[in-house]
């Protein structure tokens, strides 16, 4: 999904994104802030737009993550549920998403350590 892009920018951040239990799975690799952004904004939109509702984004090799990029997150979880699709975050790390636990928002939204726990522990 997406285009190739040798800049810093791609360096930056990996995406990828594969299905399982008919749900949409993006990897994320790298950094999310905001030099990232847009085009993880652009990466989760088309996901959502070709997959409908229902996503996981596996944080496992996120280096580190702002407040914008949680935002993004925060909107799609959000979007997600209130279409009645599924959605979970899965391997976030303390150490490189504490803006998540500073906003209260780790508490409240659906983590799991891994894929599969996400997908075992997700209402149908």
């Amino acid at each position: 999904m997406g285009r190739p892009d040798n800049s810093a920018e791609s360096e930056a951040l990996r995406l990828s994104t594969e299905t399982a239990d008919d749900l949409a799975v993006v990897r994320v690799d790298g950094i999310l802030d905001a030099t990232t952004r847009d085009r993880f904004a652009e990466h989760l939109a088309a996901v959502a737009a070709e997959h409908g509702p229902g996503m996981i984004l596996d944080l496992s090799n996120v280096s580190f993550m702002d407040s914008r990029a949680l935002g993004l997150i925060v909107h799609h979880w959000q979007a997600n549920v209130t279409t009645g699709g599924r959605f979970a975050l899965v391997g976030v790390q303390y150490a490189k998403t504490k803006v998540m636990w500073v906003t209260g928002l780790a508490q409240r939204m659906p983590l799991y350590d891994t894929l599969q726990d996400a997908l075992d522990g997700l209402p149908d």
